[in-house]
């Protein structure tokens, strides 16, 4: 008896503290942002951003992928502004940033300071992450650095594990004709990775994998401002053949000291693959994980009303959770 009542006045400490944590992040962010566009100085140049929307929830910020990529496909997401303000940004190096081949500032932990800094300039005491493939890793680095500005995180197509998710890539290769796969294999004996050949296979492993509704992506204004090279050092020419500093990159180790809410989220075809999503989100205690049927990479083009409600009500759940517990300790 004496052991029950002494683990149920831990368990209270605990809450308390929990409750009083969770409070702080509901109440330490400003009411609302300046909406609109602008530029920030940061390490190597400045990094172009973007604040819409007039929901007073906690703020989420968008973590574009590639590398070397751009935010203009994430702009779907911009729909929750009805909910939380949502913040835009585009990485060094690439989008409306400061372009660069400077290959010191091609780092996750470069990623991770600029990151840190938008939510210095913004007022911002914490949000939520939204990150996509390549932003996934930005985003759990982010919260090894910083967990106490992160009120919940969302992994759509996750890429933690760089080796696993080549070898998935692999397997979905074999799908291709067996002549896209022989191109495949001389390209990588040859390192001409410029061959024609080579690029019909790319072609039609995007096609199948990257997204299902190419015309949807606006491929042209996300090339537009793609950093190649940037691409090339950290990743490689392809998804199938990551030759780039990132190859044996691995941040599964984090996973399991997250401790606030998460979502999962892979598309049936994706090339993060299902199952290797699963197995992440299971490391993640209490963590979400949903599948959006008959799609590709970059879900939130090819399952674009489902993506977002999926998210939106992910957050606003993460939002009741902290309230929730926030008024019950201000009751006490």
């Amino acid at each position: 008896m004496k052991k029950n009542a002494q683990q149920r006045r831990d368990l209270s400490l605990v809450v308390s503290i929990l409750a009083f944590l969770c409070w702080g992040l509901v109440s330490c962010n400003k009411p609302l942002l300046k909406t609109g566009e602008g530029n920030l100085p940061v390490s190597g140049g400045k990094i172009w951003y973007k604040v819409s929307g007039n929901g007073t929830g906690i703020p989420v910020v968008l973590i574009h992928g590639g590398p070397g990529a751009s935010s203009f496909y994430l702009k779907p997401f911009e729909e929750l502004g009805n909910d939380r303000q949502v913040i835009r940004y585009d990485q060094l190096g690439s989008g409306k940033s400061t372009y660069t081949e400077d290959t010191t500032m091609f780092t996750i932990e470069q990623r991770v300071t600029e990151l840190d800094s938008l939510r210095k300039a913004l007022g911002i005491n914490t949000w939520n992450l939204l990150g996509h493939s390549f932003g996934t890793m930005v985003a759990l680095e982010y919260y090894a650095a910083f967990p106490d500005h992160v009120a919940s995180l969302i992994f759509a197509g996750p890429c933690f594990d760089v080796p696993a998710y080549e070898e998935n890539c692999r397997l979905l290769l074999k799908t291709l004709p067996d002549s896209l796969q022989k191109a495949v294999a001389e390209a990588d004996s040859s390192s001409d990775y410029i061959n024609l050949r080579y690029q019909d296979a790319l072609t039609m492993f995007n096609d199948l994998y990257g997204s299902r509704k190419p015309d949807r992506v606006e491929t042209d204004s996300i090339m537009a401002t793609f950093n190649v090279v940037l691409n090339y050092y950290m990743l490689g020419p392809s998804d199938i053949s990551i030759i780039g500093t990132l190859k044996d990159y691995n941040s599964t180790p984090y996973l399991s000291k997250i401790r606030v809410p998460t979502l999962f989220t892979v598309g049936e075809f994706d090339t993060s693959g299902p199952q290797l999503v699963k197995s992440f989100s299971e490391q993640v205690a209490g963590s979400e994980y949903y599948v959006f049927p008959n799609s590709a990479h970059i879900t939130m083009w090819d399952a674009e009303e489902e993506n977002v409600r999926v998210v939106r009500n992910f957050l606003l759940s993460a939002d009741a959770c902290i309230q929730s517990v926030s008024g019950s300790n201000q009751n006490r």
